[in-house]
């Protein structure tokens, strides 16, 4: 059930909820225990005010700029220039569930009362995301150190009534005539509060937080069309039999393997060759090894859900104001452990998404493919079927192998030497959801082939979870076997049952619930 409301303030926000407000704008409700923390700690701020003691980003400049005196009268100027000059980015705007992820991400931070920020501030803060304004973040402007510097500016900016926005329709709109429409007053920054409302890893952490839910989805997928591969192949299901994983025992790898079984069950085309005449002694990898793959791209995103979560129960802010009330300096900005994760899943993805690949070109190879047309044209020769729905399942994996080089390890000094190792867990983080759109593609292609060669052992049946699958493909748009035709349109219809969770609920419909 989709979430209509988020609490935030008691505990940190689940993976449910950050879906819940990214994509699907459920309102933001700050937990009443919680304004008590945000009050107290603002006023540990204001005490400071005229302390004589520097306090960084109180009564001092900002990174390497650290070591200059703001009088008293700079202070709110202070502020007002650090959000100014941090909203610094560049190049394509970045998609609005991700900006809505990270404006939730930091209110549930300011919300700790760890960070010193004011009542009113806050208030504005989730009035701008329940209004449905999104601040335009762009592509290029953070090192993921101290956090996500440049997104978070940008909407700090949008705070103080400047920059633009995009309002819930998705109008490009000046932010002080959006916030007067929405009857929104901007905030005039205090002491900490630039710091405070840009100091964190939210952006890396909201992207971290859809992508893995995103590919629990396409891991199932991609158990659906293994499995439709392998029928439509004349593979084995004795391979995936439950005794030999325990041998094994990787929690993933039995997960998808009993996936793999439930799906291929009851089938007439797997029942057919389960005979002395066939020959084959053991199948190919990319059909054999399907759940020794997808098992280890599932325990390497669990291990990324452990970070992930450690990270949403986190208060970032530098400086920090304690449990006990001291304000104090630290790294907790730094974003490596989500840069490694981020990087390890682009890693997986791209791995997952060849196997699948080689799947697909073993239909087409009439020297392997069992019996099936060349390509699986109608009339090869005269059609080429499915021959360039591979090709542009091979571009994409040759992009996602780039994608899976790593950009946590690609540290650039910053800050005249002040910041001289940052995580890129940003850059990780972007290049992830692109190679979650093109697993997400290279999938449905390999259903849509799987599909067509299963029809082509007619009269022979496939499993009815199988069935059932190619039964939606049919009946969203995406015809069988025939002459050549257009095929893009065809590859728009499997991308989007795949990622609207069709595929899934069709195998389910006759499975029970896959894992």
């Amino acid at each position: 059930m989709e979430e209509r409301s988020v609490t935030v303030g008691i505990g940190p926000v689940s993976f449910t909820e950050v879906a819940a407000v990214a994509r699907h704008d459920a309102e933001v409700v700050i937990a009443d225990g919680a304004w008590a923390e945000v009050r107290k700690s603002r006023e540990i701020i204001e005490a400071l005010a005229d302390d004589q003691q520097p306090h960084y980003g109180v009564s001092t400049g900002f990174g390497a700029l650290a070591t200059r005196h703001i009088p008293m009268e700079l202070r709110s100027q202070l502020q007002r220039s650090l959000v100014r000059s941090h909203a610094a980015g560049s190049g394509p705007e970045v998609e609005r569930e991700v900006v809505r992820a990270l404006m939730l991400l930091r209110i549930s931070t300011l919300a700790t009362g760890r960070t010193g920020i004011r009542e009113e501030t806050l208030r504005c803060y989730v009035a701008m995301l329940n209004a449905g304004l999104t601040p335009v973040v762009y592509e290029y402007g953070s090192l993921g150190c101290s956090g996500d510097l440049a997104p978070l500016a940008h909407c700090a900016l949008a705070l103080m009534g400047e920059g633009v926005v995009r309002d819930a329709a998705g109008v490009l709109t000046p932010t002080r005539e959006a916030f007067a429409t929405a009857g929104i007053a901007p905030v005039t920054l205090a002491e900490k509060e630039g710091l405070a409302l840009i100091n964190g890893t939210d952006g890396m952490l909201g992207m971290l937080v859809l992508a893995i839910i995103d590919l629990r989805r396409l891991l199932m997928v991609a158990d659906i069309t293994a499995a439709m591969s392998v029928e439509g192949l004349l593979g084995t299901d004795d391979v995936f039999a439950d005794d030999l994983h325990a041998l094994r025992p990787h929690p993933g790898q039995a997960a998808s393997a009993g996936n793999l079984r439930k799906i291929m069950a009851g089938s007439e085309i797997r029942e057919s060759h389960r005979t002395e005449a066939c020959t084959r002694v053991q199948d190919s990898y990319s059909l054999r090894c399907a759940p020794q793959v997808a098992g280890a791209v599932r325990d390497t995103i669990d291990h990324a859900e452990r970070v992930a979560l450690i990270e949403l129960a986190s208060a970032i802010d530098n400086p920090v104001i304690t449990l006990d009330g001291r304000v104090e300096s630290n790294g907790n900005f730094h974003g490596a452990p989500l840069g490694y994760v981020l990087d390890f899943l682009a890693i997986a993805v791209a791995d997952l998404a060849s196997i699948a690949e080689r799947r697909t070109d073993r239909f087409l190879d009439k020297a392997r493919s069992s019996g099936l047309n060349a390509f699986l044209a109608a009339d090869p020769g005269v059609d080429s079927g499915h021959m360039i729905a591979q090709y542009t399942q091979a571009a994409i994996v040759s992009e996602l192998k780039r994608l899976a080089v790593p950009a946590s390890v690609d540290s650039i000094p910053s800050s005249a030497m002040q910041e001289d190792h940052v995580s890129m867990g940003w850059s990780s983080a972007r290049k992830l959801r692109r190679g979650i759109d093109g697993l997400t593609r290279v999938l449905a292609i390999e259903l849509l082939t799987a599909a067509r060669g299963i029809e082509q052992r007619a009269p022979l049946q496939p499993a009815p979870a199988t069935a059932a699958v190619i039964a939606a493909l049919r009946s969203a748009g995406a015809p069988g076997a025939g002459a050549d035709r257009w095929l893009a349109p065809e590859i728009d219809v499997a991308v989007e049952l795949v990622t609207n969770g069709s595929v899934v609920a069709a195998a389910e419909s006759v499975t029970g619930r896959l894992t």
